[in-house]
């Protein structure tokens, strides 16, 4: 009899975070995204992670038992993950002031988008209109982070979906797309090619058993291994190079 491997929420997250380290020490070595074969191929591997913590933000959304402390918990990572991403890649951590892409890190996006369903999800006391214009400028908020606004459209279309993976990734499929073709036409050709990486997710999100796995205090190792490992990031850029910006 032929087993199958199944894999649960740590699992899954851990190869998320590998991807990631192997992602950003790339960008440590080849600063600049430069069009390289070794670059080229640790960056598609890196690309497994964003969608990963996408399908894992609608898993953690629907299943949190209190939703508000669920949003404040990101929330406090996201201003945290701000400053360790800046100082990781040598960007001022005051935004707008070398540009509009590549601002903040990903964990606003998060942040954004769990709000976002939070007020999509509950009948607030206030006028409609007025919900969806927050709802819009929120969303147009993380236009300047790492995956901008492309994040949080993608994950609330997943969750949509959520329980059909399958649709779930055809989703993920088209906002990625949508983000490649304006990053090769207006930021950098190179870094929209790699987003393919992104396709490998869906075998691998095919191994989830649905089960979170039985090390609870995984949970904040993986809140707690995003700032650290930017700061040990930023630590070597200065030894290496030193005070250099990592990013295009």
């Amino acid at each position: 009899m032929k087993l199958q491997l199944r894999l649960n929420a740590n699992h899954l997250k851990l190869i998320a975070i590998v991807a990631m380290t192997i992602d950003h020490v790339c960008d440590l070595i080849y600063p600049g995204f430069p069009a390289e074969s070794g670059a080229i191929g640790l960056h598609i591997v890196g690309r497994l992670t964003a969608p990963v913590m996408w399908f894992f933000v609608c898993e953690g959304y629907h299943y949190t038992h209190n939703v508000k402390k669920y949003m404040l918990r990101m929330g406090v990572f996201a201003v945290i993950s701000h400053f360790a991403y800046c100082f990781a890649f040598g960007i001022n951590p005051i935004p707008f002031s070398t540009g509009i892409f590549n601002q903040t890190s990903v964990m606003y996006p998060l942040f954004v988008a769990v709000l976002v369903l939070w007020l999509q999800d509950n009948d607030l006391p206030m006028k409609n209109w007025v919900k969806n214009t927050m709802i819009f400028v929120l969303v147009w908020s993380a236009f300047p982070a790492d995956w901008s606004c492309i994040a949080v459209l993608a994950i609330l279309e997943m969750y949509k979906k959520r329980g059909n993976l399958k649709a779930q990734m055809k989703e993920m499929f088209l906002y990625v797309a949508l983000y490649a073709a304006v990053s090769f036409f207006f930021v950098n050709k190179v870094y929209a090619l790699v987003q393919i990486g992104v396709l490998l997710v869906y075998p691998v999100l095919k191994l989830y058993n649905g089960e979170k796995g039985k090390a609870k205090w995984m949970k904040w190792f993986f809140y707690l291994y995003y700032p650290i490992h930017l700061i040990i990031i930023g630590v070597l850029r200065i030894c290496i190079y030193g005070d250099i910006r990592l990013l295009f």
